[in-house]
């Protein structure tokens, strides 16, 4: 056996001195365009991530539509996860819950079976759950096999991927979006889809219309939970620059729950807060005393009534005080801010309702001109081999002997192009024939064809070469798909913002400390005077002695005690304020004992007096 050499060859290094700050530079540029290009940012045109155009054109490509069965959601990401997106199943089964969120999309695209969550608690397992796709998200995906969309290859080069949906309706205003990226976020309000294929229709029509005039078709946002939008300065400010804030209130009734008890009903919270949510934000702000006159909360949310909150306000206490309160200390009232951070072209953008209305129409002016050339293409071809064919039946019998007679298909084709003057593209359609289309009742139909195709290529060629014609068709599509998709707004609008309340002040007589009267206790079954109702205009009479008969020197109580102590007033900002020195009250709140249960009652004064 030969010995190996002792000395080895040297190895050939290649080792090159870099600067560290620049190559941090570059790699940290690199890996920002990636989030914001491939993770975080939605599409202007059709409104959607890169994990969620791929889980939509997936579910297309599965044939899961919505009038077959729902499969699991654990199938479908890993379809979705194998093919075209390598970034972890929890991040593509997130993007798939959501989807199918009523409470978070205003139009959802995935149609989910099972436990998708909530505002407070998260979906069940990928195994469990199942999905289908939705009416809505055909119509983002239709026509993707008529070349209305560049292709592009996945991240191994297998597959092919749509860059962009052909989307029927402007998906990012219509659910909006949310993303954080590197040094930049997204957080896009959902409209009404009626509202916004309005305005993009008029936008359509009028190319120079102003933001002023697109607010007349949406005067704002509408969210899935509804709620009350206080105040349009902040919308009108987001719709011209890209950028604004505004405040979301719930929707509150006060109602009678029970014998002299009064609540505060809320049916609808502000987007995204949740019931538990604002359960616990009210406990705390009661325990912390920053909210009283509060005895209990009951959360009767279902899937039948929907949702359901009350709070039962104490007795004695306004219930309008009270619900200002919670709007102050509690979620029932939440500030939205818009930053609409979109791509287009590639690069991110803050755009305002009227930009991202042009870039979203000239997306489906582009998409009915291709798939106009494509279908044109298509009935051009047609045509061409339904003459071919209509040549060959006028002779038929001569078509089959120069068949016959050939010794192979080769020489076949080339006889039937000399002889009956076709291209090579006819005299392989006419080889490929079966038989009995060769008769007399499929050459009325192919003239039918013929006539029909000769039709549909003439009123192509007019669309194509009319760009009116193409506004008209997209104008004409929008329509369709708000008849079809559109439901009533959800959010009530406001011009006014919302006002501040302001803290109630004690009554004339209490303001200063040192005037403030003994009477004044907290007491929680008294009426509170001067803080959460209004005082009486004048104190109340006392009750009448009694004429009831009785023995001989016998008085009733109250009349002896008024003979050795004075009557109680019916208001504690009437008595004098030099009887004891001031203590502090106990509650935050300073309460009066002027209950209307206890006026003229002895205990109840001596009661205050302590």
């Amino acid at each position: 056996m030969p010995k190996s050499s002792s000395s080895a060859e040297p190895v050939q290094e290649r080792i090159q001195d870099i600067d560290l700050s620049q190559e941090m530079q570059g790699s940290y540029l690199e890996y920002a365009y990636s989030v914001i290009y491939s993770r975080a940012i939605p599409d202007a045109r059709d409104g959607l991530k890169p994990v969620q155009r791929r889980i939509l054109y997936q579910m297309a490509e599965m044939g899961l539509r919505p009038d077959r069965g729902h499969v699991k959601s654990a199938r479908v990401v890993g379809e979705v996860m194998g093919k075209l997106h390598p970034h972890g199943d929890s991040a593509i089964y997130d993007a798939l819950v959501r989807l199918a969120q009523d409470f978070a999309l205003r139009v959802p695209l995935v149609d989910g079976h099972g436990n998708f969550g909530s505002l407070d608690d998260g979906p069940a397992a990928s195994r469990y759950t199942e999905v289908r796709l939705a009416a809505s998200a055909l119509a983002l995906t239709e026509d993707l096999d008529e070349d209305v969309v560049d292709f592009m290859p996945n991240y191994d080069g297998q597959f092919q991927q749509p860059a962009v949906l052909s989307a029927a309706f402007p998906n990012l205003l219509v659910n909006g979006a949310s993303g954080i990226a590197v040094g930049m976020a997204t957080n896009m309000a959902p409209h009404n889809l009626i509202e916004v294929i309005a305005a993009a229709t008029h936008l359509l029509e009028n190319p120079d219309a102003s933001t002023a005039d697109l607010m007349e078709f949406v005067p704002g946002p509408d969210f899935p939970s509804g709620g009350i939008l206080m105040g349009l300065d902040g919308v009108k400010e987001a719709y011209e620059t890209g950028r604004g804030a505004f405040k979301l209130r719930a929707k509150t009734s006060i109602e009678p729950i029970g014998p002299r008890r009064t609540g505060i009903v809320v049916t609808e919270l502000p987007y995204q807060v949740g019931p538990e949510r604002v359960i616990e934000k009210l406990k705390d702000a009661v325990n912390a005393k920053k909210l009283v006159g509060i005895s209990d909360v009951q959360d009767l949310t279902d899937r039948k009534n929907g949702l359901r909150l009350v709070i039962t306000v104490k007795t004695g206490f306004d219930p309008a005080a009270v619900l200002e309160q919670l709007f102050r200390y509690t979620p029932l009232e939440d500030s939205f801010s818009i930053n609409n951070v979109t791509l287009v072209d590639g690069q991110p953008r803050t755009l305002g309702l009227k930009e991202l209305l042009r870039v979203y129409l000239q997306h489906r002016i582009e998409v009915i001109t291709r798939r106009s050339r494509y279908r044109l293409a298509r009935r051009n071809e047609r045509l061409h081999l339904v003459r071919g064919l209509l040549l060959a039946i006028l002779d038929i019998d001569e078509v089959i002997q120069v068949i016959r007679s050939s010794d192979d298909s080769e020489t076949a084709r080339a006889r039937l192009q000399q002889v009956f003057d076709l291209d090579e593209v006819q005299a392989e359609y006419i080889l490929e024939l079966r038989l009995r289309r060769l008769t007399k009742f499929s050459r009325l139909e192919l003239e039918t064809e013929r006539d029909k195709l000769l039709a549909e290529i003439a009123e192509l060629e007019k669309l194509l070469g009319d760009p009116a014609l193409v506004r008209a068709q997209v104008a004409l599509e929008l329509d369709h798909v708000a008849e079809t998709f559109g439901t009533p707004r959800r959010t009530l609008l406001l011009n006014a913002a919302p006002r501040r309340p302001v803290r109630p002040s004690l009554p004339p007589s209490c303001r200063s400390p040192m005037r403030r009267p003994r009477c004044c206790c907290p007491r929680p079954g008294a009426r509170c005077a001067s803080i959460w109702s209004p005082a009486p205009s004048s104190p109340r009479p006392r009750a009448a002695a009694s004429t009831t008969p009785s023995r001989p020197g016998w008085r009733p109580p109250h009349a002896a005690r008024s003979a050795r102590s004075p009557a109680p007033a019916a208001s504690c900002a009437s008595r004098p304020s030099t009887s004891r020195p001031f203590r502090r009250p106990r509650s935050a709140w300073v309460r009066a004992c002027a209950s209307p249960t206890t006026w003229g009652s002895p205990t109840a004064a001596n009661a205050c007096w302590r």
